[in-house]
């Protein structure tokens, strides 16, 4: 590598990500609005540039922290997007790494204005706006990564309680996969992922006959998508 390659100059990685929450059995993500140009006043997925001293792990909670003040999310790395030829807006080319992570809005206290900033928002997916640096395919894939995670990791593990009935994770699986299933096929399919297991408790709800308890297993395979 010669640094003096003019071919080099002018480049930086954004690091961003894409954090849902479900709310009254609504799939939700969260937006900030850009209180500077290059599309000030427009929203935005929550990030940032990366700086060279960090990880890129690292640097995307830096940038959940310092937005909307989320700390402890668990994130995955989901998408790369090159943006090459677009350095109109900011001087320069940017490479994009997006991560993926899932939140219980209500356990958060999301910042609504800071530095950089003059708002955040969580959005209805069906009712996203257009977002700055076309960061809108990139939420439309990540919602797809998301469907691949739900059944494949526990990344719907803070939505719910650490033990939970196997109805309960039902009614989360068909509020973000958008479908409904079969009570019986749903028991059955979710236990041959091996995501869950039996905590050999029951618990009886509105006095009915009581339910087994579950819980997500803490590793699991192949918990990366990208």
């Amino acid at each position: 590598m010669r640094r003096d390659n003019k071919l080099y100059k002018n480049q930086g990685i954004h690091v961003i990500s894409s954090i849902f929450t479900v709310e009254d059995g609504i799939t939700k993500v969260l937006l900030i609005k850009r209180a500077s140009e290059p599309y000030k006043d427009k929203w935005a997925l929550v990030g940032g540039a990366l700086y060279n001293n960090e990880t890129l792990l690292d640097g995307v909670k830096r940038e959940i922290k310092e937005k909307v003040n989320i700390d402890d999310v668990e994130l995955y790395q989901t998408g790369v997007y090159d943006e090459f030829g677009k350095t109109d807006d900011i001087g320069m080319r940017m490479v994009s790494i997006n991560y993926l992570g899932i939140v219980d809005a209500k356990k958060t206290n999301v910042v609504k204005e800071t530095r950089n900033t003059s708002n955040a928002f969580w959005f209805d997916i069906r009712k996203v706006p257009d977002l700055a640096f076309g960061h809108n395919d990139i939420l439309n894939e990540s919602l797809e990564k998301l469907k691949e995670l739900v059944i494949h990791t526990n990344i719907l593990k803070s939505l719910l309680p650490k033990e939970f009935t196997m109805p309960n994770l039902q009614n989360l699986f068909e509020q973000v996969l958008e479908e409904k299933f079969d009570r019986r096929n749903f028991r059955k399919k979710i236990l041959s992922l091996n995501i869950v297991e039996d905590t050999k408790k029951e618990k009886s709800i509105d006095g009915k006959k009581p339910a087994k308890l579950y819980r997500f297993k803490e590793k699991i395979e192949n918990k990366k998508v990208l």
